[in-house]
């Protein structure tokens, strides 16, 4: 959306210029935009060293408690609550044998009192203070307000557009588990590098994303015959753990510990001391077809593509030992968070995708070759040129429009640049049953709001739970499909009650952290103008929507305003109610 001035900027650059300027970002200066952005130390920081420095508390604990360096007092609660859990879940149901490792705090028991658990948690929060570590609450927020900002203060508006279409298309929940450290290096050396560049690269980049292998689940998937090596086989083949005496010591306290906890469980559980140790569950090893499926689904092919069950089966094959070095931070690695091929899990045999074999032996290059045999099927120029027309044109977009867009996008090999260029200079692009065809999602109409108001913001939790409340968390769509881009999904009586209401409190400056000065809008000070209703939703009419505010719309408003003709005084909230009204108008709702 347009902020105050930049219609009249466009016009002087011209229209054919300023859109090769926003197709290439890197030329156009952003350096207000970074300013704002240096205030967030998370931006910068690796999986690794967000993993180290906004530890999970429970992981923290119990990594702390092995090493036998945390205080005795928190050792002790935390070890009561441990054997509670034992306890419990040794008179219930045994667990699954497939159930995944958590990382998640030991949650109390049923009847622990609320007092007792608020005073663990703030001594666990006091202890990760003095040791100098941070809640891990702070990364998403500090992740959502830079998108926020961004989107908002950005010169580069079509960059932030595509990275906002591709965080949507490669979808990654933050909430599941581990995904909340790993979705800061998503956005930054994943999505945002590649938003305008080859699809190619941005597929493998997502494919070897420790966000995308998680929230999928490939990090798990392991040929089941593979052979299976010594314990902690991976930490050794990449040299995590070392050889130094202070390792071989740790080694020793573990082993002290277990046998400790392994008299304390018996005695619990009026065993003898000594009784032999009952062997652990294993977790089943084998291959989850979860990440091959969406690849072909949501990423490339599209649903209706042309591939089989077989074929899913085959890419989950191509695809095992692409992994994550400790995912969840438990062993305090220089390496956790990352990447990393393991041929110990891959399935080295003869696999044929989509017709096309690939022969045995071929190691991580069989993952590589299914991202170039997908890139380059047809299906995927055809998908991809649907979800951009989509996007920029109409929910239901013509079909001579998608069949030249996947043309340019198989042309080009995937170059999105190009892809787009057939796209804006298209026909249907530039109609007029294009203008306003697509209503923004509450993300867009947030975005757009603070532009066209010209609004100062610190893009704060406030915004971010306006936007949640008008039905678009950032980050938080559990599905990997991500948020529909069509207008049934976001039109109801109720979605759009909500997006009024941010209009209102938007324009009375009611949510913390974010301004607007609606007198600059109206050409001066409050109650410096002869300004009646009628005036003010002229003004607000051209600036907010260049005068393009029908006649049934200008009826509603001023029905709704109850056409009062005295001018208002300083106090009266008119100006706010106005501003409002037009940010609420189908007008602004679309694009």
């Amino acid at each position: 959306g347009a902020r105050p001035g930049d219609a009249e900027r466009v016009r002087r650059l011209g229209l054919e210029k300023y859109v090769e300027q926003q197709l290439n970002p890197s030329s156009i200066d952003d350096a207000a935009l970074e300013a704002k952005l240096k205030r967030f130390p998370t931006l910068t920081m690796s999986n690794t060293e967000l993993l180290a420095k906004y530890p999970n508390p429970g992981q923290l604990i119990r990594r702390m408690r092995r090493r036998g360096e945390l205080p005795a007092d928190l050792a002790e609660t935390a070890g009561q609550r441990g054997q509670a859990a034992r306890t419990r879940r040794a008179a219930g149901p045994e667990p699954q044998a497939d159930a995944p490792p958590t990382n998640e705090p030991a949650e109390p028991s049923a009847n622990e009192d609320n007092g007792e658990r608020a005073e663990y948690r703030r001594r666990v929060r006091a202890y990760m203070r003095e040791q100098g570590y941070e809640p891990p609450q702070r990364i998403l927020q500090e992740l959502q307000s830079a998108r926020v900002l961004r989107a908002v203060y950005s010169e580069r508006q079509l960059q932030e557009v595509m990275v906002d279409f591709w965080t949507n298309h490669f979808n990654v929940f933050a909430q599941k588990g581990a995904d909340r450290w790993f979705l800061t290096s998503y956005d930054r050396d994943v999505i945002r590098p590649h938003a305008l560049g080859s699809f190619r690269d941005l597929l493998e980049a997502t494919a070897k994303s420790p966000a995308m292998l998680f929230y999928l689940d490939n990090f798990q998937s392991a040929d089941p015959n593979a052979r299976r090596g010594r314990r902690g086989g991976l930490r050794r083949m990449l040299g995590i753990e070392g050889t130094d005496e202070r390792r071989d010591e740790r080694r020793a306290q573990r082993r002290a510990m277990r046998r400790r906890q392994r008299q304390q469980d018996g005695a619990t559980a009026g065993e003898p001391a000594n009784a032999p140790r009952r062997p652990r569950q294993r977790m089943r090893r084998g291959i989850n077809e979860n990440y091959a499926r969406e690849l072909m689904e949501l990423h490339t092919l599209g649903v209706e593509g042309g591939y089989t069950q077989k074929d899913i089966q085959e890419v989950a094959r191509a695809l095992t030992g692409w992994t994550i070095i400790d995912p969840r931070g438990a062993l305090g690695t220089d390496r956790g968070g990352t990447f990393v091929f393991n041929p110990r899990m891959h399935d080295d045999g003869e696999k044929t995708v989509l017709g096309q074999k690939l022969p045995a032996g071929g190691g991580v290059e069989d993952g590589r070759r299914v991202l170039d045999i997908l890139t380059r099927h047809p299906s995927t120029a055809r998908f991809i040129a649907t979800k951009l027309a989509r996007r920029f044109v109409s929910d239901d977009p013509p079909e001579a429009l998608v069949g030249r867009v996947a043309e340019a996008f198989s042309k080009s090999d995937g170059d999105i640049k190009e892809t787009l260029r057939a796209l804006f200079n298209s026909p249907e692009f530039n109609s007029r049953e294009a203008r306003r065809a697509k209503i923004k999602t509450p993300f867009e109409l947030a975005a757009s709001a603070l532009r066209a108001l010209g609004a100062e913001t610190t893009a704060g939790p406030a915004l971010h739970q306006w936007i949640a409340r008008m039905g678009e968390p950032l980050y938080g769509y559990q599905a990997p499909t991500g948020y529909p881009d069509t207008a049934e999904h976001w039109v109801s009586t109720g979605g759009l009650l909500e997006r009024l209401n941010f209009a209102l409190a938007l324009a009375s400056n009611r949510i913390p952290g974010t301004r607007v000065e609606l007198a600059g809008l109206t050409g001066g000070a409050a109650g410096g103008l002869e300004r009646d209703r009628a005036r003010l939703v002229e003004q607000f009419a051209a600036q907010l929507l260049q005068g393009d505010l029908s006649t049934k719309s200008r009826e509603v408003l001023m029905k709704q305003l109850g056409e009062q003709a005295s001018a208002p005084t300083p106090a009266d909230p008119d100006a706010a109610r106005v501003a409002a009204l037009i940010l609420g108008s189908p007008e602004f709702q679309r694009q």
